[in-house]
């Protein structure tokens, strides 16, 4: 990690405005993978929702094309089974909600600009870390 990323790590802040704590190290999450769900201008899906996966969101994602259970080695990634957490783009979470497949989060390990796609309200509804739930 260098220092530009250390100071990002700083930074972030999760929806509550608080330091962003870490979304998964096993298997290692994040846009960055380094276990946080940050993001920058380049990350253009907003891989900003922790969020622990179901076997019917991964069904759900494999059918729009993105097919998070097999393994690719060459990119050191296990794949997804059920229960694990990973950072999940802003959009496809959503369209998820909307088809009635979205799976729980992690509102502290959730990046902040989620926000901007999603509302809070709706988010702390599939909260697995939100005392009202």
């Amino acid at each position: 990690m260098n220092s530009t990323q250390s100071r990002q790590d700083a930074k972030a802040k999760n929806v509550f405005g608080e330091p962003l704590v870490a979304c998964c190290f096993d298997p290692l999450t994040g846009y960055f993978r380094d276990g946080y769900c940050r993001t920058d201008r380049m990350d253009f899906g907003s891989h900003v929702v922790c969020a622990q996966v179901t076997e019917s969101f991964l069904n759900f994602s494999a059918n729009k094309g993105n097919d998070l259970v097999t393994p690719l080695p060459q990119y050191n990634f296990p794949g997804l089974k059920e229960g694990d957490f990973w950072c999940l783009c802003a959009l496809r979470w959503r369209e998820a909600e909307r088809e009635g497949v979205a799976p729980k989060v992690k509102l502290e390990a959730t990046h902040e600009k989620v926000l901007s796609i999603i509302p809070l309200l709706l988010l702390k509804q599939y909260a697995i870390d939100f005392p009202e739930n």
